[in-house]
């Protein structure tokens, strides 16, 4: 029996531990979050980096409200987008309410022979902030081999999520080293920090343009540019097809208000609060808890969609 204390005591420490290291590590993400988005960085965007912003999928959700809020600080916008019907009515919205000079490029981002087009498009334009936001995701969660039209899926989403990030980054970025100041927003999504089974080729192309931004922002950060990976969890937009904002899903301007406030501080954020703490307690979790929790929760809203669709 007394044989027996010395292993128990030492898996007491290592318990003790382990419970004090998770502590720590969360009580310290508590600490950044609420320093950053308590303070944030109120000063570090807007037309002292250059008279334009071009925003890509700048006519819906987290998109627009990147647009509006940097028409709000003063500068100049490039929305972007496949329907010029929506780039008319936006740019007028933004044109009205912020008094700034606005202008749109009619592209669809499924092709690969729209750059040269958008080259001409922005041709002498000082910008200073370049949001790659324009995405595609899944209808719903399914098995590679069985989504829909799965060729065609995969050339889609790679040349939305993945091509369009890296010719953006090719036309906008020789500015802004010749000037030496610049920003670099590129969303990627939440599913780009761990890998996500049943929205594979989604997850995939968002942990690229999450590892993309990583390395552009430390080749670039000494030549004046500040490269930053957005990476959220759900927001009540239109893509997400999340209608009613709560305080874990918060509307696309809530969203953007709290992660431009993180630009110049950090160059990999979850842009908000909440977000914040939810990366943190993911990224802890041993993986086989977090898969057998993100395939419980996808088969679940699969089976659901695949329901109603048989319904209808």
């Amino acid at each position: 029996m007394e044989s027996a204390l010395p292993g128990a005591s030492v898996l007491y420490w290592v318990g003790a531990g382990t419970v004090a290291y998770l502590a720590l590590r969360i009580s310290y993400s508590l600490f950044t979050a609420l320093r950053l988005w308590g303070v944030g960085n109120e000063a570090g965007v807007g037309p002292g980096l250059g008279e334009w912003a071009v925003v890509t999928g700048g006519t819906d959700g987290i998109g627009k409200s990147y647009a509006e809020e940097l028409a709000k600080r003063g500068m100049k916008v490039v929305l972007i987008s496949r329907s010029q019907d929506k780039l008319n009515q936006v740019s007028s919205e933004i044109k009205e309410k912020f008094k700034v000079e606005t202008r749109t490029i009619a592209v669809d981002f499924t092709s690969e022979d729209i750059y040269d087009k958008i080259k001409t498009g922005l041709a002498d334009l000082e910008i200073g902030v370049l949001v790659n936001n324009v995405g595609m995701a899944y209808e719903y969660p399914e098995y590679f081999l069985d989504l829909p039209d799965l060729d065609n899926t995969i050339k889609r989403l790679i040349n939305i999520n993945v091509l369009s990030v890296c010719k953006m980054t090719r036309l906008v970025l020789p500015g802004m080293v010749e000037r030496s100041k610049g920003v670099i927003l590129n969303i990627s999504s939440a599913s780009g920090m761990l890998p996500v089974p049943l929205l594979t080729l989604y997850s995939a192309t968002k942990a690229f343009v999450d590892f993309f931004s990583q390395c552009l922002h430390e080749e670039y950060k000494r030549k004046g540019i500040f490269v930053q990976s957005v990476l959220p969890y759900f927001v009540a937009t239109k893509l997400s097809k999340i209608r009613k904002p709560t305080l874990d899903k918060p509307s696309s301007e809530t969203f953007v208000k709290s992660a431009i406030r993180t630009v110049g501080l950090l160059s990999r954020t979850n842009g908000y609060l909440i977000h914040s703490l939810m990366g943190s307690i993911m990224s802890i979790l041993p993986s086989s808890i977090y898969f057998k929790i993100i395939m419980g929760f996808n088969k679940s809203v699969r089976a659901q969609y695949l329901k109603k669709t048989k319904k209808n």
